[in-house]
């Protein structure tokens, strides 16, 4: 896990202060970057993970990626906000190795860590708070980076030091491991292996004998720990891939098929569908031609 956290990587998308009124109201809202935003005027509600937020100012909050998620305004609210990727080299989130707050209290540095991402970025500021319309820019906010990164290397490495800083605040440090995830210590080894071999078979025979356990006691205790089966949560991580290519890559649907660990177009498509609701072509097309 250690070399997983050393190993994360984070590419800004969006930065900005917007003044918000009761149009802010969307429903079963699903991105595939982390958002972090501060509420400085005003209230509003936030639910996600089981969990229902009232926005006040002083508060810091946090919506992983792939995390459905709702928010209303009912009269207005002001907030400082940063949507930003987050990587490995394994493909595996940090949201699967530790255990998250979502709402934190201010500190005195955090307002000018906002304000310094939106000076440094100025034209990354959301102009239509419609989800849809603002995940658009994906791949072109991407390439950007990389094109800033080489022409301004100090302004890219305080952009990196900016959203750890603000992301390491969330992070429950106190969150203590259970004693049925102590007995199955390599659980962050499991889905270490699972993301590094999204795009190919992945059994769960293998599976248990890659880690030296039987096929039965392998399902028990992950399913136990990470609370769905592991054919379940390996389509779920394979879905999440499909998303985060069909936005950030000009792949042909047949290949990000094949990159998720899909052998068949028709089983991907349906596979699809059931978790987002949405075929491929629509997913790709609903986010690229709004």
């Amino acid at each position: 896990m250690q070399k997983v956290v050393q190993s994360l990587h984070f590419e800004l998308l969006h930065a900005g202060q917007a003044a918000l009124d009761d149009r802010w109201n969307y429903n079963n809202v699903i991105s595939p970057f982390t958002r972090i935003f501060l509420v400085t005027k005003g209230a509003a509600m936030l639910h996600h993970s089981h969990q229902t937020f009232q926005l006040r100012p002083g508060y810091i909050y946090l919506i992983p990626s792939y995390v459905y998620n709702r928010y209303k305004c009912e009269s207005y609210h002001e907030q400082f906000y940063v949507d930003f990727m987050e990587a490995a080299p394994t493909g595996l989130s940090i949201y699967n190795l530790k255990k998250f707050k979502f709402e934190i209290p201010e500190e005195t540095i955090d307002r000018s860590l906002f304000e310094k991402l939106v000076q440094l970025y100025p034209d990354r500021v959301i102009y239509d708070s419609e989800p849809m319309a603002y995940s658009t820019q994906l791949a072109n906010h991407l390439k950007a980076n990389e094109q800033f990164a080489r022409m301004y290397p100090d302004r890219y490495l305080a952009t990196h030091g900016i959203l750890t800083l603000l992301l390491s605040r969330f992070i429950d440090a106190t969150a203590t491991l259970s004693e049925d995830q102590n007995d199955l210590h390599d659980l962050r080894r499991i889905q270490i292996y699972i993301a590094e071999n999204l795009d190919g078979p992945l059994s769960i025979s293998k599976m248990a004998q890659h880690f030296n356990m039987s096929s039965d006691h392998f399902s028990r205790s992950f399913t136990k720990i990470i609370g769905v089966r592991p054919n379940r949560y390996i389509q779920q991580r394979r879905i999440e891939r499909a998303q985060m290519l069909l936005l950030t890559t000009d792949d042909t649907i047949s290949e990000v098929a094949e990159k998720a660990g899909y052998q068949s177009l028709a089983y991907f498509s349906r596979a699809f569908k059931k978790i987002t609701g949405k075929n491929p072509n629509t997913f790709r097309k609903d986010r690229f031609d709004f």
